[in-house]
């Protein structure tokens, strides 16, 4: 805080009473709870775990329904919660190329080898209001393992399948990523510092404010950074998570997380000395975060414009701009501290403001109404000019 503020606490609990009792809304309504929250609010957990660093679905309802539905509000809960917690290791990569998938699209391969999988999804919907919802009467509810969405006539495994980005560098159609130099920075122990190295900017993104990603991203499509993209695969499903257990010298399976995966095809490179290959983003989040993965998977390509020898001249390419500013919890705290006292502040600059109009009256020449000359120019007004016109048309 900028400044101490001391006193009204009595003030602050009946802020924080009102606060409960304006979450809480009509009495006379059934209070929800946190496991209808985790249950039936797939996108918001999914949303509050990825930007929040942690998964786990009851803790993301219980800061959803603590925040009355702030997003933003319950990631900071779990961000802050998540500082609480001991660190004991690194999970092992994980290999999402084993992921159980329950959705799988590609807009490059019709033919896609192993299937369109549409899986639950918005984008055949009308969005037309469902009027049956006020009356809970819910649609019919169906197993997801025996209602995946899967095109019969390209089929072939719909649990399992190969990446198309691996497709494509079997052909030697796609550039490989460039390694990292040394060990990955881990930017929840350690600030982010400039140059950042492309491990380091994933992890930024990966919790950064989709809505930010999601505008840097389609100013990437209106031609602020000019990459060209194609959806390579949009995927999302299970993955198990491994744990390397020294003491037993031997890797251990803690259990599987959704999570959600976008391979983003740009624009073509080459050279004389190179054959041409498309270019990469990637996005990777917890939860079923599909929009997030592709804004996020569109920035990380235009971050990588010094990779390809291209101009940075656009929003979406400045790398400082981007991670400086896609932290929600950074942008919310700081354009939130203007609450804040600043008496003291605003109080200094109204001195000077009051000093600096003083010495300008005191400076300026008295007016000679008989000297046109030394009368200020004064463009009339709006109001002036509307009764002008009304004399003129008397």
């Amino acid at each position: 805080m900028y400044v101490a503020v001391k006193g009204g606490e009595q003030a602050i609990d009946n802020a924080h009473r009102l606060l409960a009792a304006y979450c809480r809304g009509d009495a006379q309504a059934a209070e929800v709870s946190v496991a209808q929250l985790s249950q039936q609010c797939p996108f918001a957990i999914s949303r509050i775990m990825a930007e929040g660093s942690l998964y786990d679905r009851d803790l993301a309802g219980l800061a959803l329904k603590q925040a009355g539905g702030d997003l933003v509000e319950a990631i900071f809960l779990i961000r802050a919660f998540r500082t609480t917690l001991s660190r004991f290791g690194y999970s092992a990569p994980v290999d999402t190329r084993a992921m159980r998938i329950e959705r799988r699209i590609s807009a490059v391969y019709k033919d896609l080898p192993g299937g369109q999988v549409l899986g639950p999804t918005f984008d055949y919907t009308h969005r037309l209001l469902n009027f049956q919802l006020l009356e809970n009467r819910a649609p019919v509810q169906t197993d997801i393992a025996t209602a995946a969405a899967v095109d019969p006539s390209t089929a072939t495994d719909s649990l399992s399948a190969h990446r198309v980005s691996d497709l494509l560098r079997q052909e030697g159609l796609l550039s490989s990523p460039t390694a990292s130099a040394g060990e990955p920075v881990d930017l929840s122990l350690e600030p982010l510092t400039f140059p950042a190295q492309r491990t380091t900017r994933l992890q930024a993104l990966a919790r950064g404010d989709e809505g930010f990603l999601m505008s840097m991203a389609y100013s990437t499509q209106r031609g602020y950074a000019r990459n060209h993209p194609f959806a390579g695969e949009i995927r999302m499903g299970w993955v198990e998570v491994e744990f390397y257990c020294a003491e037993m010298d031997d890797t251990l399976c803690l259990g599987e997380i959704e999570i959600s995966e976008c391979d983003m095809v740009n624009q073509f490179v080459g050279s004389k000395d190179a054959l041409p290959q498309f270019t990469q983003g990637y996005g990777l989040s917890f939860g079923y975060n599909e929009r997030k993965i592709m804004a996020m998977a569109l920035v990380d390509r235009a971050l990588r414009g010094d990779e390809f020898n291209e101009p940075e001249d656009a929003p979406a390419q400045q790398q400082e701009f981007v991670l400086a500013h896609c932290d929600a919890l950074d942008a919310s705290g700081f354009v939130s501290h203007l609450k804040l006292p600043h008496y003291v502040d605003f109080q200094s600059e109204l001195e000077l403001i009051r000093s600096l109009r003083a010495k300008a009256s005191a400076q300026q020449p008295s007016e000679k109404p008989s000297d046109k000359r030394s009368q200020p120019s004064v463009r009339p007004s709006h109001a002036d000019a509307l009764e002008v016109t009304d004399d003129s048309a008397r």
